[in-house]
């Protein structure tokens, strides 16, 4: 038994500490006393004792001024970096103006992000409603397709992920939902890239929605067979059930497109997003609906209300974090440097066995390697060499690897660098 296993809680965390700058100390002692505990002690045995300080573009600094490149970017929150110079002066020009406002009543600038939103995404969406998080989002969507069909079951990817309140919680995997008994009967989980399945769970007539994340994200970004969305798409029309895409972290032109499921040929009925749409400075998410799911918007227009939800004030950061993603320019770089980056990855995978596959999407990667914990080995590794990327946690062979929208040749070549020194360092 080691001599940590005989020490109290406090006692584990305090040696954990030793040697750690005053700052990060306070940082972590005050987190794990009334904030995290558990996520503090879980990041400190996994030694990656991260306390973000500074951050600007795609690198931020923690408390003790270690530097690393962002492959994380909390899940596409961070797509235009951090800090972007525009999406800050659209803040503070914002607040110049305007406030929260008042949910009750029309806003210009509600609407005019509202008008962007249904022009950037796949017809037939045309209503948007706004929430404080992508989650909430799931949560009306689950109750639109609900009315619209007059149905309650939910169907959604087994490692799928589309949040943790309470409907959204119950979507994809449930170990939290069921956790806090927060679990539902009405909710079934299918495989992902499996059409059999899917007929099977709809066959019976009584499936309100198929929720699916485009790439399912926390499951390592699998890409979908050659005509999977299209047949997914014929079953729900087939027996009656509503298609919502999430596109919380494939969306905002990550893909190459605007949207991800714009390369599978297959028109939603609702769509999420969320992170990147508030430029990583403020928080909001969007549920997209076609006129006939949210027909309910014409009679019960208090069906849905948040007094945070669709803030004017995020609304404005909002149109310039995605006329910023959106631009032609913008895809232009994401398009070469998720060529550029490709490369290179194929390169370091010639060079090292352990590394052994790459899915791609734009700049949507998740890389695999050859240990069932492969993925949560290299995120460690990465993280000593100086680049922080989440591994996938419902299948911890691969590891997130999300390149910013804005970056250039030079950070690409700076992250492939630090790829190879982890290779190397898990390698020995």
């Amino acid at each position: 038994m080691s001599a940590e296993a005989n020490l109290t809680a406090s006692e584990a965390l305090e040696a954990r500490l030793e040697g750690m700058s005053p700052r990060k100390q306070e940082a972590l002692r005050l987190s794990h006393e009334y904030l995290m505990p558990n996520r503090v002690e879980t990041w400190l045995a996994a030694g990656v004792p991260l306390v973000i300080d500074r951050r600007e573009g795609y690198r931020f600094w923690d408390t003790d001024g270690r530097e690393l490149l962002d492959f994380h970017l909390n899940g596409g929150t961070f797509n235009l970096g951090h800090r972007h110079p525009a999406v800050v002066q659209s803040l503070v020009e914002g607040v110049e103006t305007l406030d929260v406002g008042n949910h009750h009543f029309p806003s210009g600038t509600r609407a005019r992000l509202a008008q962007r939103l249904a022009q950037s995404a796949p017809a037939p969406l045309h209503y948007a409603i706004f929430t404080p998080s992508g989650s909430e989002a799931n949560d009306v969507a689950i109750k639109s397709a609900r009315w619209a069909t007059g149905r309650r079951k939910v169907v959604s990817f087994e490692f799928g992920y589309h949040g943790a309140s309470g409907l959204s919680g119950a979507a994809g995997n449930d170990d939290n939902a069921r956790y806090f008994k927060s679990d539902f009967d009405d909710f079934v989980r299918i495989p992902f890239d499996d059409l059999d399945a899917v007929e099977e769970a709809l066959k019976r007539g009584d499936v309100a929605l198929l929720m699916a994340e485009t790439l399912p994200a926390t499951f390592g970004f699998p890409l979908p067979s050659a005509g999977y969305y299209q047949g997914v798409r014929e079953l729900c029309d087939r027996y009656g059930t509503l298609l919502l895409v999430d596109e919380v972290q494939t969306g905002l032109g990550r893909s190459g497109r605007p949207w991800a499921i714009e390369h599978y040929d297959a028109s939603p009925d609702m769509m999420i997003t969320g992170k990147g749409l508030g430029g990583g400075l403020y928080p909001i998410g969007a549920l997209l609906l076609s006129k006939q799911v949210g027909a309910w918007l014409a009679e019960r227009g208090w069906g849905y209300v948040s007094t945070f939800g669709g803030s004017e004030l995020g609304c404005h950061v909002a149109l310039t974090a995605l006329d910023l993603s959106l631009a032609e320019s913008t895809q232009a770089k994401v398009e070469a440097n998720a060529a550029y980056m490709r490369s290179g990855l194929d390169g370091l995978r010639e060079r090292h066995a352990f590394f052994n596959d790459i899915r791609q999407l734009g700049v949507i990667f998740a890389l695999g390697f050859d240990h069932s914990e492969g993925g949560l080995l290299m995120s460690r590794a990465l993280y000593d060499a100086g680049l922080w990327a989440m591994f996938a946690s419902f299948d911890r062979r691969y590891l997130q690897f999300k390149l910013g929208l804005l970056v250039d040749r030079a950070y690409c070549d700076e992250a492939l660098s630090r790829v190879e020194n982890a290779l190397r360092a898990v390698g020995k």
